[in-house]
């Protein structure tokens, strides 16, 4: 008998329960644990696990709902060979390709993003990764521009970082956040590129973390992976102990070798969110992209499901829903966006920078 037949009805509920108790009073899951909660298919057992990540969610971050936007600052044309990205010259795709995007570009999206009350921009980069030279001369002085303008945060997605030297420039250039996902597990990883390995990202995450950068780093679901490699990736997030964690879900893109895929069930996104909630409960849990076209209209239940913050604005290469749905729909549910009062300095290198103050509040 597998677990999610042992976790079923009245009984399933209460073990689910008991491991909400267990991390709500500050006790980590043990990886068992962990896996268990990934393998739920009892639907009241899922809605147990949605409350109790909800209720993490809450006192970890109370009604304060991160809200972050992106820019594509460099598209299309990445040698890279991600089997899930519009972006990658391997495949065929509409995606729009253009140079890395002037001063009034990122003037302009950092007054959207201001006007949309969102409290951090990304640059985002479609190259394989940033290295010394007249292209990282170029990225700090827009990192620096958009750190000018407050109070949007400057946050960057800007591939693999192989040089300390690197990252320790575009933290002295004002930037605050990097990011970085390992997109799946350790085990799943060649399947969905070969280009470069897991271990060539958790090197960029370690220089980040080093030169004292927030680091924020999640994954993709419903690349064909398993429930287990779910939990190995939210395994192996916990272990980095991350700022923010971004989970994405995928929107097939024609074109990609990954077009075909079916999507998921909205109550198997609640599951994956309230379990990753559960495995990590002190970050930012951010919804990005895939929830309109998964959730459609259940997304309000992400929140009911221990999500703690949103991606609003459109993605790299699709569109999402207008921003002032996501502000209605958080007002709807009593929650509001969460802005620092300014952008914060970075932390000195070396040093974990934690999460802003707000965010160990209990809720009000």
């Amino acid at each position: 008998m597998d677990c999610s037949q042992r976790w079923a009805g009245a009984d399933g509920c209460r073990e689910v329960a008991d491991i909400g108790r267990q991390v709500l009073d500050g006790q980590p899951l043990t990886r068992h644990q962990a896996s268990r909660l990934f393998a739920l298919e009892d639907p009241e057992a899922i809605a147990e696990a949605m409350v109790w990540g909800q209720r993490v969610a809450r006192l970890r971050h109370g009604r304060r709902i991160h809200l972050c936007s992106i820019v594509n600052a460099k598209a299309g044309g990445c040698p890279e060979d991600c089997r899930f990205c519009a972006q990658s010259a391997f495949h065929d795709t509409a995606a729009p390709r253009h140079g890395f995007i002037d001063s009034a570009e990122v003037r302009q999206a950092a007054q959207e993003a201001a006007a949309n009350r969102v409290n951090a921009l990304s640059l985002v980069a479609a190259w394989p990764e940033l290295r010394e030279g007249p292209v990282l001369d170029e990225v700090c002085a827009r990192v620096a521009e958009l750190a000018a303008q407050r109070p949007v945060r400057p946050d960057a997605s800007l591939g693999m970082i192989r040089q300390p030297r690197v990252a320790a420039r575009l933290r002295e250039a004002g930037l605050a956040c990097y990011h970085h996902n390992l997109e799946t597990s350790r085990g799943y990883f060649p399947r969905i590129c070969t280009t470069h390995t897991f271990d060539d990202r958790l090197r960029t995450l370690r220089h980040a973390r080093e030169a004292g950068l927030r680091i924020c780093s999640g994954g993709i679901i419903g690349m064909g992976e398993s429930r287990a490699d779910r939990c190995d990736l939210a395994w192996a997030l916990r272990e980095l102990g991350l700022d923010l964690v971004p989970l994405n879900f995928l929107n097939p893109i024609p074109g990609t070798p990954m077009a075909g895929l079916p999507p998921l069930p909205p109550l198997e996104i609640l599951l994956t969110i309230a379990a990753f909630r559960l495995v990590l409960p002190d970050p930012q849990l951010i919804i990005a992209a895939g929830r309109t076209v998964h959730l459609r209209d259940l997304q309000c239940l992400m929140f009911l499901a221990g999500a703690s913050g949103l991606m609003v604005g459109n993605y790299l290469t699709t569109a999402n829903q207008p921003a002032g749905r996501d502000l209605q729909m958080l007002q709807d549910l009593g929650l509001e966006p969460f802005l620092e009062a300014a952008v914060h300095e970075p932390a000195p290198p070396g040093k974990d920078p934690g999460p802003p103050a707000e965010a160990s509040r209990p809720p009000p």
